[in-house]
């Protein structure tokens, strides 16, 4: 059985190019949860793959600078930072950002936990507003 690291870091390269939302979504539970923190939005389901297909548009050469990972239990958390360039629409809660073409590193904590080898929920810290920032 692989270890909870190992299911996070599945996750993540399923969420870098060649993009494989099936495999994404295939690891979480059946109850299994993403929640963008910085946009208030919680995915279920099939949604999971919402927020990393949104990404990919958005910013097509994203990648992910996986910087520390923390392990307690049942829970792994990542330090790492989004890097790409936004040459694509990114939607938002106050609507859709149209592409800029300006280059952004965003500092993130990702917060996962993981039950019998699949992601029970995924929380995403991205810094929205540096984010915002660099995009302008």
């Amino acid at each position: 059985m692989p270890t909870n690291e190992d299911v996070v870091r599945s996750a993540y390269a399923a969420a870098e190019r060649p993009l494989d939302v099936e495999r994404f979504i295939s690891l979480f539970t059946e109850d299994g949860y993403l929640y963008n923190v910085s946009a208030g939005k919680t995915y279920h389901g099939r949604e999971v793959g919402d927020l990393v297909t949104g990404f990919d548009a958005a910013f097509p050469d994203l990648r992910r600078n996986l910087d520390k990972f923390y392990g307690d239990g049942d829970v792994v958390i990542v330090e790492l930072s989004l890097v790409g360039t936004h040459s694509g629409p990114l939607e938002t809660p106050e609507g859709t950002i149209p592409a800029t073409g300006k280059t952004i590193d965003v500092p993130c904590c990702d917060v996962w936990t993981i039950r019998d080898g699949k992601i029970q929920s995924f929380h995403c810290y991205l810094a929205g507003t540096i984010l915002a920032a660099q995009l302008k």
